[in-house]
């Protein structure tokens, strides 16, 4: 029986992760996941319950009894918590910050990886996040880690912002992704890092459908997906 296809899409912040992964999942017929919306999920929880982010006992238990899901429907998906759809609430700038400190405890890094390889189960997904290639998926049968400048990267997160209608500067959004670089880079459990095998893009002077048929050009000459096929049905 045919194994379910995975893509696995790492990169730091702004680099394009999101977006080319939901539009090669599109293409490609699979389910897309954000692994980063379990740890904001989390993360939420933690604040709610007005617990600190850096209190690791106390997030642990947090953590531990809290019930995050991910609701797929092809290249679109919506995050539960505790039964109650958070997708909005998960992206505000308080709960970015607080995430980027959660995920650095092993304990909530094991449970939300878990989660995430259950996502994955019996069906084809492209999957973006930071350690999905190196700890998730590290058998994934193509992995990509996404680049680019540190300038791009702090415009093009500003225009994501500015679209979802939160306040920010040029300024002020390049000093945030400085800041959750440092912290992936010196993270002790798995720290940004592209694996071995990965197939690295710089997305700076590229659009995301660029990036795309980069990655379905990859596919195809892996075998991955069928010559001249615009979509597959998810498997190898």
């Amino acid at each position: 029986m045919p194994k379910p296809l995975i893509i696995a899409i790492d990169g730091p912040a702004g680099a394009g992760k999101s977006t080319v992964a939901q539009k090669l999942a599109e293409r490609l017929g699979l389910a897309y996941v954000d692994s980063g919306a379990t740890y904001r999920a989390a993360a939420l929880k933690v604040l709610d319950l007005g617990v600190l982010p850096d209190d690791v006992r106390a997030v642990a238990g947090v953590v531990a009894n809290a019930d995050i899901r991910i609701a797929t429907d092809g290249s679109r998906s919506r995050v539960f918590l505790d039964g109650a759809d958070v997708s909005e609430q998960i992206r505000s700038a308080e709960v970015t910050v607080a995430a980027a400190q959660v995920s650095r405890l092993s304990s909530v890094r094991e449970k939300l990886i878990a989660l995430q390889r259950t996502l994955a189960s019996g069906r084809g997904v492209v999957m973006e996040g930071r350690d999905i290639g190196t700890v998730v998926f590290p058998d994934a049968p193509l992995k990509i880690f996404l680049e680019a400048d540190p300038e791009e990267r702090a415009r093009r997160r500003l225009e994501q912002e500015t679209r979802e209608g939160r306040a920010a500067t040029l300024e002020q959004t390049a000093y945030e992704i400085q800041q959750r670089d440092q912290l992936d880079a010196e993270r002790k459990i798995s720290p940004l890092v592209a694996a071995p095998d990965a197939v690295k893009i710089d997305s700076t002077r590229l659009t995301a459908d660029q990036v795309v048929e980069r990655v379905l050009d990859l596919s195809r000459e892996r075998g991955l997906v069928e010559t001249g096929a615009p979509t597959m049905n998810g498997n190898l």
